[in-house]
């Protein structure tokens, strides 16, 4: 397909705005703001997609129009006069790029706490609490309805004078749809009861919108059609909202979304995480452009460039939504524009990204350790001044980026590692049919690997002698971790390790005990594997909460599969010492504490399975630390500050010496990446 007749790289005419290509980022909010306001940090999130290529880039999901809506996690606060400056920078520097830029406004209403910023009520159309956020809110009255609504046309007011393209309002969970949802207004009338009343304050606040920013001003309304529960707002409804708002004449767009997020669940059905169906709701979303004269938008897991062009040859979509995609990489549109779509560093779906934000944290990808941190960390890699020659012994996450990185910098770089494949923990991790998506985290950096001519020796269980015959300037141990059980004050010979059972080494028994003490996907993916043998599982944690480091949406599919198979979770209970029972031929006794004091019980099972983590594999770091210029040191400043290392500590020394990843303590993929691309950047 040529670039000229690319359904992706055609322009797309939004009234007076006229859009490059039909690429976008919708809203969403990486939780970048620093005192609530969208600074250099978020500004270059932003910057490095226009400089890509991309025709719309989406800021803040979503920027809070009024105080008694504080963000839950780190959002853009439009309420404040002060972020009109620093959205017109990151507009201005956007524009520079050829990208329009847009921002979503939104009164989350009970979709928060009051526990937050000023300690005002929640506020809803209902007394019933969001599940997820678990307040009980105020039920509106009219001067809340009225101030509100000021505050939308002020919000709006403050963003036209910031020079955006234009603005999208928030209508999925948040107050506006707590208006639409019957679920969630008990109102009188005018704003409770028929459907036509349920859409008042919407049209209400576009038109105070209006009254403020003129008839040019680009306003859109990202809402949900069908929220897919008992007693929600159904799909007839869904689509005679968007008809409201089609024939208002005030509205130039709708972005789809189907589902609900008031829980865990129903959020990771909107949002669908690894292991889900691709573009769910894409046939929805297009089923209402035939219904209603205005053009839709809609993102939800399209993750790859063919289904995105099938969404707007089809024409299901006007513009389509590639947003986590571009976490992954930024560079999409160029790399279509080149010629290069097999270079896109793919979305695995891990959803490592929302997870963080709404852990508390701030939106990283779990194998681009680049997004997010734009103003530090490179997205295009130059050229070293000087090559030289590295050795990278292990080809997991870790050392492949080691050797990307390495590589199209220009140096020459080979790798060992002792398996016949590459992919370390990864590739242990993808047996798991759910999370078969995370051997491309291994397939792309390969791939880029062999383009840069890195030399491979796989089956070779690098020692010092093989590594040191290799002459070569710098040498990065990423060898990994291996499974640490060795927890328990006795008994510890008796037990197997997370890692036998996903393997297919260990086969699962009939009862059978999971200790976690790491709360991370490998006893979960472990679980699973037991609890589909038909076994009898116990799943048991000393945390307060099981599976901590998994977070919310990527816990949701392990519970559908768990719960429906009679997995019992116990909490704040740890395992102390297992024996062999002396009663039972072929049965363990394991004998279970907590950390709170008091308690003795006692397990009967066949099977104790513990999940702790790994210990770092580094023999060969150790054996080679002696004989390095730098003795394995790494200056945390210098790593920090962006500048190459210079540790010399013994001047007779031949080469550099560094570790990476699990071979310096059990952490995640997205660490382990991270460690490779800082360190071998400066190489």
């Amino acid at each position: 397909m040529s670039l000229a007749n690319d359904p992706l790289l055609q322009p797309f005419q939004l009234k007076h705005l006229r859009l490059k290509n039909r690429i976008m980022t919708t809203s969403h909010e990486p939780a970048y703001p620093e005192d609530g306001m969208p600074k250099a940090k978020y500004r270059a999130y932003h910057v490095e997609r226009a400089k890509a290529g991309i025709a719309l880039t989406m800021t803040a999901g979503s920027a809070a129009v009024s105080r008694d809506s504080p963000p839950v996690f780190n959002n853009i606060l439009a309420y404040r006069d002060e972020v009109v400056p620093w959205m017109k920078d990151l507009t201005d520097a956007c524009h520079e790029h050829g990208a329009a830029v847009m921002i979503q406004l939104t009164h989350l209403g009970r979709r928060t706490s009051w526990s937050k910023a000023d300690w005002l009520p929640v506020v809803s159309p209902s007394h019933e609490r969001e599940a997820s956020h678990r307040a009980f809110p105020k039920k509106m009255e009219d001067w809340d309805i009225e101030r509100i609504i000021k505050d939308y046309a002020d919000a709006a007011e403050r963003m036209h004078a910031a020079g955006v393209d234009g603005l999208e309002l928030e209508a999925y969970g948040h107050l506006m749809d707590q208006f639409w949802s019957p679920a969630t207004n008990t109102l009188a009338a005018p704003y409770g009861g028929p459907l036509e009343n349920r859409v008042r304050f919407t049209l209400e606040v576009i038109q105070a919108i209006r009254a403020r920013v003129g008839p040019d001003f680009i306003l859109g309304v990202r809402g949900v059609a069908d929220e897919v529960r008992p007693g929600g707002l159904t799909q007839d409804e869904g689509l005679g909202i968007a008809r409201y708002l089609a024939k208002s004449g005030m509205v130039d767009f709708l972005n789809i979304i189907r589902g609900h997020i008031d829980t865990d669940a129903g959020l990771t059905d909107v949002i669908p995480v690894q292991g889900m169906r691709s573009a769910p709701h894409l046939d929805f979303a297009g089923s209402l452009r035939a219904h209603v004269d205005i053009p839709i938008f809609h993102a939800a897991k399209i993750q790859d460039v063919n289904t995105a062009r099938f969404a707007i040859e089809s024409g299901k979509l006007d513009m389509v939504g590639m947003t986590r995609a571009h976490m992954a990489d930024p560079h999409i549109v160029r790399k279509i524009m080149i010629g290069r779509e097999d270079t896109i560093r793919p979305c695995v779906g891990g959803n490592f990204c929302l997870d963080r934000i709404y852990a508390g944290g701030e939106a990283y990808c779990i194998h681009n350790p680049a997004t997010g941190r734009e103003l530090t960390m490179p997205h295009v890699l130059d050229r070293a001044a000087t090559l030289r020659k590295i050795v990278v012994v292990g080809a997991g996450p870790a050392g492949l980026e080691a050797a990307r990185v390495a590589s199209e910098r220009g140096h020459q770089v080979t790798v060992f590692e002792a398996a016949p494949k590459p992919g370390g923990q990864v590739r242990l991790t993808a047996l798991s049919p759910r999370r078969k998506e995370m051997l491309s985290i291994i397939d792309w950096r390969m791939a880029r690997c062999e383009e840069q001519g890195v030399h491979f020796r796989f089956n070779t269980l690098a020692d010092a002698a093989t590594v040191l015959a290799e002459q070569a300037d710098v040498v990065i141990i990423a060898t990994g971790g291996l499974a640490h059980t060795e927890v328990l004050k006795t008994g510890n010979e008796l037990v197997v390790s997370a890692w036998d059972i996903l393997s297919g080494d260990v086969k699962p028994g009939r009862q059978v005990l999971l200790f976690d003490d790491a709360g991370d996907h490998s006893a979960l993916q472990a679980a699973d594997v037991i609890a589909q043998s038909g076994a009898q599982l116990e799943v048991m944690t000393p945390d307060r909460t099981f599976a901590p480091e998994v977070m919310a949406m990527n816990l949701v599919p392990y519970m559908r599969s768990l719960q429906k198979l009679d997995v019992t979770f116990t909490v704040t209970y740890r395992l102390e010492s297992v024996q062999r029972h002396p009663s039972q031929t072929g049965k363990l006794l394991a004998v279970v504490g907590s950390d709170y004091g008091g308690v003795r019980k006692e397990r009967v099972v066949d099977q104790v399975v513990v999940n702790h983590g790994t210990l770092p594999l580094d023999d060969l770091y150790f054996e080679l630390k002696a004989e390095s210029s730098n003795q394995g040191e790494v200056n945390y400043s210098d790593l920090i500050g962006g500048h190459a290392q210079a540790v010399a500590s013994n001047p007779s020394g031949s080469y550099q010496l560094f570790r990476i990843g699990d071979a310096v303590a059990a952490r995640n993929t997205h660490a382990a990446i991270y460690d490779a691309l800082r360190l071998v950047k400066d190489l």
